[in-house]
């Protein structure tokens, strides 16, 4: 039997994870009192039971201790069990945003101020998130990305390590990705915006894409680049990194930085075992 418990941050996407596992056949059981875990995992394993596929949500409460949760999942690992635990997380401004946006109430903000709820919950979630399994980062990430996320975990029992990869292109002149964690500067090639056939089309047509290509500078630099990341990217997933942003820019963000994240994609996504997305931050932003 395959038993997931569903973990994290509130606001971190957990709701949302056990709902796409229930569609993958997983049978879900969400809030479950903890003094019920142990009795449950008795229950769906005894011999005979249908169920193969289990998914557990814990979350921290205000009127439990999440540190019992921690030694009840480790009492069952110690039996035999074969536990799996998936942390949702996200960076605090977006879950504060998130919680805004719902006008829900903050397990642990026990004075009503959701950023002292957050910070809170990190601190007693730390240890069993050093301890999962799979840790997910929804911060940038869409529905149909975590279902993919999931999937390739779950479903297509892929090897799996917790680092998702972020390549995105922008433009110069509207600023720098706070986020980036690796930015390149793509403006020593030749602009295609000078280019009256090409000015008012984008990284994304394939005339820019060929014209932009066609420099061996450009096809140098996209080996050079590619050689790099593949490098990094098994070192940053033993240090323990869990999301890498790699940001391409160009002046305007819509013609040469387009172009070439989209290049760096299309040579990176099948070649590590770690989540992987695209994103054209300034594509359709006035300018050159």
């Amino acid at each position: 039997m395959r038993f997931v418990v569903v973990t994290g941050m509130s606001g971190g996407g957990k709701s949302t994870a056990l709902k796409m596992l229930e569609d993958a056949g997983f049978y879900c059981v969400d809030n479950l009192p903890v003094s019920l875990v142990e009795k449950f995992a008795e229950l769906v394993s005894m011999p005979g039971s249908e169920v193969s596929k289990v998914a557990l949500g814990l979350d921290v409460r205000s009127d439990q201790s999440f540190e019992d949760a921690t030694k009840i999942l480790e009492s069952l690992k110690a039996t035999g069990y074969a536990l799996e635990i998936l942390f949702m997380d996200a960076d605090e401004n977006v879950l504060i945003k998130r919680y805004k946006e719902t006008r829900r109430v903050h397990p642990l903000a026990l004075d009503g101020r959701v950023e002292d709820g957050v910070r809170a919950e990190r601190r007693v979630l730390e240890n069993i998130r050093k301890n999962a399994d799979y840790v997910i980062d929804t911060t940038d990430l869409l529905t149909r990305e975590l279902k993919e996320e999931l999937d390739r975990i779950f479903v297509e029992n892929a090897e799996y390590n917790s680092l998702m990869v972020t390549i995105l292109s922008f433009g110069f002149k509207h600023g720098i990705p706070s986020d980036a964690d690796l930015v390149l500067d793509v403006r020593f090639l030749p602009n295609p915006f000078y280019i009256e056939d090409l000015k008012h089309k984008t990284g994304l047509d394939k005339e820019v894409q060929d014209y932009v290509m066609g420099f061996p500078e450009a096809v140098e630099f996209m080996e050079k680049l590619t050689d790099m990341i593949q490098f990094l990217v098994p070192n940053y997933v033993k240090e323990g990194k869990y999301r890498l942003v790699i940001a391409i820019g160009c002046t305007g963000g819509k013609h040469r930085s387009v172009t070439l994240a989209g290049e760096l994609y299309k040579r990176m996504k099948d070649r590590g075992k770690y989540g992987i997305k695209l994103h054209h931050r300034d594509v359709n932003k006035q300018g050159k």
